[in-house]
């Protein structure tokens, strides 16, 4: 398979260049490996923990381990050794060079406490998810989405989206086994991603027992993608009980799976709502799990709205995560059910966008964006994304963005 260009690679190799170890999380499955080998050519070693002689010399002979693969390596799966950890640490301080060592990482939750306290101020560590909507096209992005003219122009080239095409991506998701010459077969795919998901990564990291009330919990979490979180409900739907289901939210979330994005509230505003809004960061896993068998039944479905509105949500995630940047988004609402979808945050300024199944959509879309003037912050241009097919001013703050140029 011919390989795809990510975003991602012009930020990695720059701070290759910094950090003596670069540190690539994500969820499993999204091309973690292929990148770096690809980004590697021949200059640098690979080895997997996944193979089991391997990991057992890395976690009982981890100085051995160093001294049979020299840097410059590239260790996969990480999170099956930590203990190779504090000897990186000393192999970093004893020769201080950018780029000796790339690790991957499928689990977060675990990997992150072992790498904050051995490699504090020596390593570098970035996002990669499936591939975004630009990536697909071959046109990758070089800046985060953000709805003002100058970023807009580089983003003009996009070509139309239709709602057919539209849903098939978001039932699909963005996994690259399912975007090959010879695709993976769709319903396998994720049957088996749940399996090796529930067996190797919670199960053994999170000492999850009952693996058919995760699964419970896991469909129940996809049923609510784009929705605010009601974890009480999220429970009471799993049959676990609260302290459970926050764990295993915590897991969904550090692992990949889920997004929580934050309300925006300030101390000034105390009438804003606090909780966070619940999104799966791939809208095919979400549909396969809530059983719509085809992109057909997802778009005339009860879920339409809220798994497109995941969809551009974790474009727009993808487009920041990608650059190397923390995406700096949030929503509003507020006790009299006033809403924005997102507001990103950039240089003490808020840009607000909805989110609109609408290839028409007007004023009344933006009719809440007003109640922002109470929150004492600037506000900056404004979008509404929808499946209108120009990008055009709707008012003189505020533009239409065709989802194709997302």
């Amino acid at each position: 398979m011919p390989y795809k260009t990510r975003t991602l690679e012009r930020f990695f190799l720059e701070a290759s260049q910094q950090f003596p170890v670069m540190l690539l999380t994500g969820p499993r499955q999204t091309g973690k490996t292929t990148f770096l080998r690809h980004l590697a050519g021949e200059e640098r070693t690979y080895v997997t923990l996944d193979d089991p002689m391997l990991r057992a010399l890395a976690r009982d002979e981890p100085a051995l381990f160093l001294q049979r693969f020299t840097s410059p390596v590239l260790i996969d799966e990480i999170q099956y050794a930590p203990q190779l950890l504090p000897y990186i640490k000393m192999a970093v301080d004893n020769e201080p060079k950018a780029g000796k060592f790339w690790l991957t990482g499928s689990q977060q939750f675990h990997l992150m406490k072992g790498v904050t306290e051995s490699l504090a101020g020596r390593i570098g560590v970035v996002n990669l998810l499936g591939f975004s909507q630009r990536e697909l096209l071959g046109t990758p992005s070089a800046e985060p989405f953000l709805p003002v003219p100058e970023v807009m122009k580089q983003r003009a080239q996009s070509r139309q989206l239709l709602l057919p095409e539209l849903y098939r991506k978001i039932w699909l998701g963005s996994f690259p086994a399912l975007h090959q010459e010879n695709p993976a077969d769709h319903d396998l795919f994720y049957s088996s991603y749940v399996q090796t998901y529930l067996q190797r990564d919670v199960r053994d990291l999170a000492n999850v027992g009952d693996e058919s009330a995760f699964l419970r919990f896991l469909r129940s979490c996809g049923a609510r993608t784009g929705q605010m979180l009601n974890i009480l409900d999220l429970c009471r739907q799993s049959d676990i009980n609260h302290a459970t289901g926050k764990r295993w939210l915590s897991i969904l979330e550090n692992s990949g799976i889920v997004y929580m994005l934050e309300p925006w509230h300030t101390n000034i505003n105390k009438r804003v709502v606090k909780t966070p809004k619940l999104y799966f960061l791939d809208t095919g896993f979400a549909a396969w799990l809530t059983e719509w068998t085809s992109p057909e039944t997802l778009e005339a479905g009860a879920m339409s709205g809220a798994i497109l509105e995941s969809w551009v949500v974790s474009e727009i995630i993808k487009s920041w995560w990608h650059n190397g940047k923390r995406a700096p988004i949030y929503y509003y609402r507020d006790k009299d059910a006033k809403e924005v979808d997102l507001l990103i945050h950039q240089n003490g300024t808020l840009y607000p966008v909805e989110i609109k199944k609408s290839a028409t959509p007007g004023k009344d879309a933006i009719r809440h964006f007003q109640v922002l003037q109470t929150l004492k912050q600037p506000i900056g241009q404004g979008c509404i994304i929808s499946l209108a097919p120009l990008y055009l001013p709707i008012t003189s703050t505020t533009d239409n963005v065709p989802v194709g140029m997302l």
